[in-house]
Protein backbone atom coordinates (compact mmCIF):
# COMPACT_ATOMS: atom_id res chain seq x y z
CA UNK A 1 0.00 0.00 0.00
CA UNK A 2 1.24 3.74 -0.69
CA UNK A 3 0.27 6.86 0.46
CA UNK A 4 -0.76 9.97 -1.28
CA UNK A 5 -0.97 13.72 0.40
CA UNK A 6 -2.90 15.94 -1.99
CA UNK A 7 -1.02 19.76 -0.77
CA UNK A 8 -1.18 21.32 -3.97
CA UNK A 9 -4.67 23.57 -3.58
CA UNK A 10 -4.32 27.33 -3.61
CA UNK A 11 -5.76 28.43 0.14
CA UNK A 12 -7.50 31.52 -1.22
CA UNK A 13 -10.08 30.85 1.49
CA UNK A 14 -6.89 31.30 3.75
CA UNK A 15 -6.17 34.46 2.13
CA UNK A 16 -4.21 36.58 2.91
CA UNK A 17 -2.40 34.69 5.60
CA UNK A 18 -1.66 32.03 3.12
CA UNK A 19 -0.29 34.42 0.56
CA UNK A 20 3.74 33.56 1.27
CA UNK A 21 3.72 29.62 1.86
CA UNK A 22 0.87 26.82 1.19
CA UNK A 23 -2.19 26.86 3.75
CA UNK A 24 -0.91 23.32 4.68
CA UNK A 25 2.39 24.77 5.90
CA UNK A 26 0.55 26.85 8.04
CA UNK A 27 0.28 25.79 11.38
CA UNK A 28 -1.59 23.84 13.60
CA UNK A 29 -1.18 24.85 16.99
CA UNK A 30 2.46 23.41 17.16
CA UNK A 31 3.19 21.73 13.89
CA UNK A 32 2.66 21.73 10.50
CA UNK A 33 -0.61 21.21 9.25
CA UNK A 34 1.41 18.85 6.94
CA UNK A 35 2.39 16.02 10.06
CA UNK A 36 -1.20 15.49 10.61
CA UNK A 37 -2.54 13.62 7.45
CA UNK A 38 1.46 12.50 7.59
CA UNK A 39 0.92 11.15 10.51
CA UNK A 40 -2.32 9.36 9.53
CA UNK A 41 -0.30 7.27 6.44
CA UNK A 42 2.21 6.28 8.94
CA UNK A 43 -0.19 4.94 11.78
CA UNK A 44 -1.77 2.89 8.97
CA UNK A 45 1.47 1.36 8.37
CA UNK A 46 2.24 3.62 4.84
CA UNK A 47 5.91 3.82 4.10
CA UNK A 48 5.90 5.26 0.69
CA UNK A 49 3.98 8.51 0.46
CA UNK A 50 4.07 10.90 -2.31
CA UNK A 51 3.25 14.56 -1.72
CA UNK A 52 1.67 16.60 -4.49
CA UNK A 53 1.99 20.25 -4.07
CA UNK A 54 2.08 23.31 -6.05
CA UNK A 55 5.24 24.75 -7.78
CA UNK A 56 5.51 27.71 -5.47
CA UNK A 57 5.59 25.29 -2.47
CA UNK A 58 7.67 22.86 -4.02
CA UNK A 59 11.11 23.68 -2.18
CA UNK A 60 9.40 24.53 1.26
CA UNK A 61 7.84 20.89 1.53
CA UNK A 62 10.97 19.33 1.03
CA UNK A 63 12.59 21.42 3.15
CA UNK A 64 10.18 20.70 5.80
CA UNK A 65 10.46 16.79 5.35
CA UNK A 66 12.61 15.85 3.66
CA UNK A 67 12.97 12.44 2.28
CA UNK A 68 11.48 10.88 4.96
CA UNK A 69 14.18 8.89 5.79
CA UNK A 70 14.64 10.68 9.26
CA UNK A 71 11.08 9.06 10.02
CA UNK A 72 12.50 5.60 8.30
CA UNK A 73 9.76 6.49 5.12
CA UNK A 74 10.18 7.29 1.99
CA UNK A 75 8.48 10.62 0.88
CA UNK A 76 8.42 11.64 -3.25
CA UNK A 77 7.31 14.69 -4.42
CA UNK A 78 5.07 15.72 -7.59
CA UNK A 79 3.68 19.32 -8.77
CA UNK A 80 0.05 19.33 -9.38
CA UNK A 81 0.78 22.50 -12.16
CA UNK A 82 -2.90 23.32 -12.79
CA UNK A 83 -5.85 23.00 -10.63
CA UNK A 84 -8.06 19.94 -11.89
CA UNK A 85 -9.46 18.47 -8.47
CA UNK A 86 -8.44 15.80 -6.25
CA UNK A 87 -8.89 12.82 -8.23
CA UNK A 88 -6.20 14.66 -10.59
CA UNK A 89 -3.61 13.09 -8.06
CA UNK A 90 -3.95 9.46 -9.47
CA UNK A 91 -3.22 10.57 -13.02
CA UNK A 92 -0.17 12.59 -11.79
CA UNK A 93 0.76 9.87 -9.13
CA UNK A 94 0.57 7.30 -11.86
CA UNK A 95 4.27 6.13 -12.06
CA UNK A 96 4.51 6.09 -8.27
CA UNK A 97 1.28 4.28 -7.74
CA UNK A 98 2.58 1.45 -10.60
CA UNK A 99 -0.94 -0.42 -10.33
CA UNK A 100 -0.42 -0.60 -6.71
CA UNK A 101 -3.00 -0.38 -4.02
CA UNK A 102 -2.88 3.29 -2.53
CA UNK A 103 -3.95 5.81 0.02
CA UNK A 104 -5.09 9.44 -0.70
CA UNK A 105 -5.52 12.01 2.12
CA UNK A 106 -6.34 15.34 1.64
CA UNK A 107 -3.20 17.86 3.33
CA UNK A 108 -6.35 20.19 5.19
CA UNK A 109 -7.56 17.10 7.06
CA UNK A 110 -7.06 15.88 10.60
CA UNK A 111 -8.58 12.94 11.84
CA UNK A 112 -8.24 11.92 15.80
CA UNK A 113 -9.88 9.09 17.94
CA UNK A 114 -9.11 6.25 19.48
CA UNK A 115 -8.24 2.71 17.37
CA UNK A 116 -8.29 4.58 14.58
CA UNK A 117 -5.03 2.68 13.19
CA UNK A 118 -6.40 -0.58 13.87
CA UNK A 119 -9.23 0.76 11.24
CA UNK A 120 -7.11 2.05 8.57
CA UNK A 121 -5.06 -1.05 9.12
CA UNK A 122 -8.27 -3.56 8.57
CA UNK A 123 -9.37 -1.20 5.51
CA UNK A 124 -6.14 -1.57 3.91
CA UNK A 125 -6.56 -5.52 4.73
CA UNK A 126 -10.38 -6.50 3.65
CA UNK A 127 -10.50 -3.21 1.09
CA UNK A 128 -11.55 -5.25 -2.39
CA UNK A 129 -12.00 -2.06 -4.28
CA UNK A 130 -12.33 1.29 -2.34
CA UNK A 131 -12.79 1.94 1.22
CA UNK A 132 -14.10 5.57 2.10
CA UNK A 133 -15.31 6.94 5.80
CA UNK A 134 -18.67 8.98 6.56
CA UNK A 135 -18.48 11.40 9.33
CA UNK A 136 -21.66 12.90 10.92
CA UNK A 137 -21.56 16.84 9.95
CA UNK A 138 -24.08 19.67 10.95
CA UNK A 139 -23.30 21.04 7.70
CA UNK A 140 -23.15 18.07 4.67
CA UNK A 141 -24.48 20.53 1.57
CA UNK A 142 -20.48 21.51 1.94
CA UNK A 143 -18.75 18.29 1.26
CA UNK A 144 -19.73 14.74 -0.67
CA UNK A 145 -22.44 13.01 0.69
CA UNK A 146 -23.06 9.32 1.18
CA UNK A 147 -27.03 8.04 1.71
CA UNK A 148 -27.57 4.68 3.21
CA UNK A 149 -30.45 2.66 2.70
CA UNK A 150 -32.54 1.13 5.83
CA UNK A 151 -29.75 -1.68 6.25
CA UNK A 152 -26.86 0.74 5.87
CA UNK A 153 -26.12 -0.07 2.56
CA UNK A 154 -24.72 2.87 0.17
CA UNK A 155 -27.82 3.59 -2.34
CA UNK A 156 -25.99 7.31 -3.68
CA UNK A 157 -23.33 9.28 -3.52
CA UNK A 158 -23.41 13.40 -4.40
CA UNK A 159 -21.17 16.14 -4.03
CA UNK A 160 -21.65 19.27 -2.09
CA UNK A 161 -25.44 18.69 -2.65
CA UNK A 162 -28.70 21.77 -2.48
CA UNK A 163 -30.75 19.26 -0.83
CA UNK A 164 -28.75 16.35 1.24
CA UNK A 165 -30.17 13.10 1.43
CA UNK A 166 -28.11 12.59 4.50
CA UNK A 167 -26.21 13.89 7.05
CA UNK A 168 -23.07 12.10 6.22
CA UNK A 169 -19.68 13.54 4.77
CA UNK A 170 -16.92 11.65 2.83
CA UNK A 171 -13.77 12.41 4.69
CA UNK A 172 -10.56 13.47 3.15
CA UNK A 173 -9.12 10.07 3.47
CA UNK A 174 -9.87 7.36 0.60
CA UNK A 175 -8.00 3.52 0.22
CA UNK A 176 -8.37 2.01 -3.26
CA UNK A 177 -6.88 -0.64 -5.49
CA UNK A 178 -4.52 -0.85 -8.06
CA UNK A 179 -7.42 -0.07 -10.58
CA UNK A 180 -7.38 3.59 -9.36
CA UNK A 181 -5.88 5.58 -11.98
CA UNK A 182 -7.62 3.76 -15.13
CA UNK A 183 -10.85 4.32 -13.17
CA UNK A 184 -9.37 8.21 -12.97
CA UNK A 185 -8.64 8.64 -16.82
CA UNK A 186 -12.23 7.71 -17.53
CA UNK A 187 -13.52 10.64 -16.01
CA UNK A 188 -14.81 14.08 -17.61
CA UNK A 189 -14.41 17.43 -15.65
CA UNK A 190 -17.42 18.68 -13.77
CA UNK A 191 -19.25 21.76 -14.57
CA UNK A 192 -15.98 23.33 -11.91
CA UNK A 193 -14.29 22.03 -14.05
CA UNK A 194 -12.39 19.70 -12.08
CA UNK A 195 -11.94 15.73 -11.63
CA UNK A 196 -14.33 15.22 -8.59
CA UNK A 197 -13.25 12.45 -6.08
CA UNK A 198 -17.23 11.65 -6.02
CA UNK A 199 -17.40 10.80 -9.57
CA UNK A 200 -14.39 8.10 -8.79
CA UNK A 201 -16.08 6.80 -6.03
CA UNK A 202 -19.10 6.32 -8.41
CA UNK A 203 -17.52 3.83 -10.57
CA UNK A 204 -16.22 1.81 -7.17
CA UNK A 205 -20.28 2.03 -6.18
CA UNK A 206 -21.60 0.98 -9.44
CA UNK A 207 -19.40 -1.99 -9.75
CA UNK A 208 -20.54 -2.88 -5.84
CA UNK A 209 -16.71 -2.51 -4.34
CA UNK A 210 -17.35 0.66 -2.71
CA UNK A 211 -17.31 0.43 1.66
CA UNK A 212 -17.94 3.18 3.22
CA UNK A 213 -16.86 2.71 7.42
CA UNK A 214 -18.73 5.24 9.53
CA UNK A 215 -16.90 6.95 12.07
CA UNK A 216 -18.52 6.91 15.23
CA UNK A 217 -18.93 9.57 18.37
CA UNK A 218 -15.22 8.21 19.81
CA UNK A 219 -13.72 9.81 16.50
CA UNK A 220 -12.86 13.77 15.00
CA UNK A 221 -12.57 14.93 11.44
CA UNK A 222 -11.57 18.20 10.89
CA UNK A 223 -11.64 20.30 7.99
CA UNK A 224 -9.43 22.73 8.25
CA UNK A 225 -9.56 24.77 5.08
CA UNK A 226 -10.78 28.38 6.55
CA UNK A 227 -9.70 30.67 9.54
CA UNK A 228 -12.26 29.58 11.87
CA UNK A 229 -11.55 25.70 11.69
CA UNK A 230 -8.04 26.45 11.86
CA UNK A 231 -8.52 27.89 15.57
CA UNK A 232 -10.48 25.36 16.25
CA UNK A 233 -8.32 22.92 15.45
CA UNK A 234 -5.25 23.82 17.37
CA UNK A 235 -7.80 24.60 20.63
CA UNK A 236 -8.56 20.92 19.75
CA UNK A 237 -5.16 19.81 19.77
CA UNK A 238 -3.94 21.76 22.38
CA UNK A 239 -6.36 20.61 24.63
CA UNK A 240 -5.64 17.25 24.33
CA UNK A 241 -2.06 18.01 24.44
CA UNK A 242 -2.35 19.94 27.74
CA UNK A 243 -4.76 17.21 29.00
CA UNK A 244 -2.95 14.27 28.37
CA UNK A 245 0.85 15.26 28.38
CA UNK A 246 0.73 13.55 24.80
CA UNK A 247 1.26 14.86 21.64
CA UNK A 248 -0.77 14.26 18.57
CA UNK A 249 1.28 13.90 15.28
CA UNK A 250 4.68 13.42 16.74
CA UNK A 251 6.08 12.02 13.85
CA UNK A 252 9.26 10.86 15.87
CA UNK A 253 7.00 8.83 18.51
CA UNK A 254 4.70 7.36 15.38
CA UNK A 255 7.79 6.21 13.93
CA UNK A 256 9.31 4.72 16.77
CA UNK A 257 5.92 2.66 17.46
CA UNK A 258 5.46 1.67 14.51
CA UNK A 259 8.83 0.38 14.16
CA UNK A 260 9.98 2.64 11.69
CA UNK A 261 13.14 3.47 13.21
CA UNK A 262 14.83 2.38 16.74
CA UNK A 263 15.75 3.96 19.46
CA UNK A 264 18.78 4.50 18.75
CA UNK A 265 18.54 5.84 15.44
CA UNK A 266 15.81 8.44 16.61
CA UNK A 267 18.59 9.50 19.93
CA UNK A 268 21.59 10.05 17.12
CA UNK A 269 19.02 12.41 14.66
CA UNK A 270 18.02 14.26 17.72
CA UNK A 271 21.42 15.36 18.69
CA UNK A 272 21.69 16.53 15.63
CA UNK A 273 19.24 19.06 15.34
CA UNK A 274 18.65 19.62 19.10
CA UNK A 275 16.32 22.48 19.80
CA UNK A 276 14.83 23.59 23.12
CA UNK A 277 11.81 23.67 22.82
CA UNK A 278 8.48 22.01 24.08
CA UNK A 279 8.71 19.83 20.92
CA UNK A 280 12.02 18.13 21.19
CA UNK A 281 11.80 17.93 24.81
CA UNK A 282 8.86 15.63 24.49
CA UNK A 283 10.73 13.92 22.13
CA UNK A 284 13.65 13.20 24.22
CA UNK A 285 11.35 12.09 27.25
CA UNK A 286 9.84 9.64 24.52
CA UNK A 287 13.69 8.59 24.09
CA UNK A 288 14.05 8.13 28.27
CA UNK A 289 10.81 6.19 28.28
CA UNK A 290 11.78 3.91 25.76
CA UNK A 291 15.20 3.10 27.92
CA UNK A 292 13.49 3.05 30.74
CA UNK A 293 11.31 -0.22 29.49
CA UNK A 294 13.78 -1.50 27.52
CA UNK A 295 16.09 -1.68 30.98
CA UNK A 296 12.99 -3.68 32.76
CA UNK A 297 12.81 -6.11 29.94
CA UNK A 298 16.09 -7.23 30.25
Amino acid sequence: MKGIILAAGAGTRLYPASLPISKILLPIYDKPMIYYPLSTLMLAGIKDILIITNEDDYDNFRKTLGDGSQYGINIEYEIQYVQKGIADAFLIAEDFIDEDNVALILGDNIFHGFGFSTLMKNAIKNNIGATVFGYRVHDPERFGVVEFDKNKKVVSLEEKPTHPKSKYAVTGLYFYDGNVCEYARELVPSKRGELEITDLNKIYLKNKQLNVEILGRGFTWLDTGTHDSMLQASNFIQAIEFNKGEKIACLEEIALNQHFISVSDLEYKLSLNTKNNNYYNYISEIIQEYKLKQEVLV
